[in-house]
């Protein structure tokens, strides 16, 4: 059995004039998150854990942000891209675990959707995917408010193991 263990991070600046778009899910915020795609933080912190236990390196190299293709794209597409690498390469998820990083807004509420997304676009059991939520008592950029972040780590396992 082959057992690859990735960590993935994110952090994206929050602006006025545009959607925060946490987990594929649109969270009504007066900011969202600057960058070149929909800025969807957890998604990229997963994406970036599924791609370093695959060891292949990380989304800039696959969705470059000088490419006009990913120009405000919806990451659910980029993480679709990244689960179909994983099983090209014979792996499936383990389990996600993931942790969002904001002073505001309060997430709780929206993290049972944001699971339900990224066991969609992973193509695994919801069982298999925990998200948390937390801030940074104040601290920091986050902690400011003037950004958002994730974390993850990914366990994958060969298709055929359990």
């Amino acid at each position: 059995m082959d057992i690859r263990i990735g960590h993935g991070y994110d952090l994206h600046k929050l602006v006025p004039e545009r959607k925060l778009i946490l987990g594929g899910v649109d969270i009504p915020f007066e900011l969202g998150l600057l960058g070149h795609s929909d800025a969807d933080v957890l998604y990229h912190a997963v994406m970036d854990a599924v791609l370093g236990a695959l060891a292949l390196g990380d989304i800039g190299r696959h969705f470059p942000d000088k490419d006009p293709t990913y120009k405000d794209i919806d990451s659910g597409k980029l993480c679709e891209k990244v689960c179909k690498l994983m099983k090209e390469h014979g792996m499936r998820i383990g389990n996600i675990d993931a942790t969002v990083i904001a002073q505001k807004p309060r997430l709780s509420a929206y993290i049972p959707a944001m699971r339900e997304n990224l066991a969609r676009v992973f193509d695994c059991d919801i069982s298999r995917v925990n998200v948390k939520a937390t801030t940074e008592e104040g601290l920091g950029a986050t902690g400011e408010g003037l950004a958002i972040s994730a974390h993850s780590v990914v366990l994958l396992n060969s298709a055929g193991s359990i």
